[in-house]
């Protein structure tokens, strides 16, 4: 006959009652939960973590991601092939410094990942993170040349070589850039660059130049950056004349 071998058990009200120290190795099962814990010889029962059983990881779906059962210490997860979350999906909707930490990256506090197109971070304070904004757009011949979208955050190069050309700051109804945007942009050419309203009267420029609404960029090389503050108000600070 094989050995039995048993273990100390009962229902977990009846641990709780009892709040038993175990012998160091020594092993208590819950009847009822199918949870255990190993003694160290000198904690008792209710200050006890439980080990990890089946049932206590449960949830790993697609779209709802992990949901711990009763173990109150820490647990590593060791995956033997890539976990990927579609864009936009739900999969990690919240996180610890754990989870930070298997990022690369320091997170203190709080918080929750959002995944859609552009991902975002709420809640926690991140700390060597990788930004890949502002982008710098090469060097552009332009006549009259308006903002769009995807400059937000750039650096943009303008020339137009001896002749002179502007930049036009679109209106929000055209170019919904979100409010706080700033886009640079530096003249790389001889030929004076004008930044200002695509449309005269809807969209107002503000600025330290000679014409406030129409500022000029200095020289060759020079720089400014604008910088939208409401729906339809931008200002420009920089190298300007």
């Amino acid at each position: 006959m094989p050995a039995v071998i048993q273990v100390k058990r009962g229902t977990a009200s009846q641990w709780t009652s009892a709040n038993t120290v175990l012998a160091a190795g020594e092993i208590g099962f819950e009847t009822d939960t199918k949870k255990m814990k190993v003694g160290d010889g000198s904690t008792a029962w209710n200050s006890l973590g439980y080990t990890i059983t089946d049932g206590d990881i449960t949830g790993v779906t697609a779209g709802t991601g992990l949901s711990g059962g009763g173990n109150s210490g820490a647990v590593t997860l060791s995956l033997s092939t890539p976990v990927s979350v579609a864009n936009g999906g739900t999969g990690i909707t919240s996180f610890g410094t754990g989870i930070a930490t298997a990022l690369g990256q320091n997170v203190t506090g709080s918080g929750s990942i959002v995944l859609g197109t552009s991902p975002t971070v709420s809640g926690a304070t991140l700390t060597n993170a990788v930004i890949t904004q502002p982008l710098v757009t090469p060097t552009f011949s332009t006549n009259a040349y308006t903002l769009v979208l995807g400059d937000q955050g750039d650096i943009l190069l303008a020339s137009n070589g001896s002749t002179a050309g502007t930049i036009n700051i679109p209106t929000n109804a055209s170019v919904a850039f979100p409010t706080g945007t700033q886009i640079t942009i530096i003249q790389t050419g001889s030929g004076q660059l004008t930044i200002q309203a695509a449309s005269s009267g809807t969209t107002t420029v503000n600025s330290t130049g000679a014409t406030a609404t129409a500022p000029k960029l200095r020289a060759q090389n020079s720089s400014a950056t604008c910088i939208k503050t409401g729906t339809d108000t931008w200002y420009v600070v920089g190298d300007i004349a």
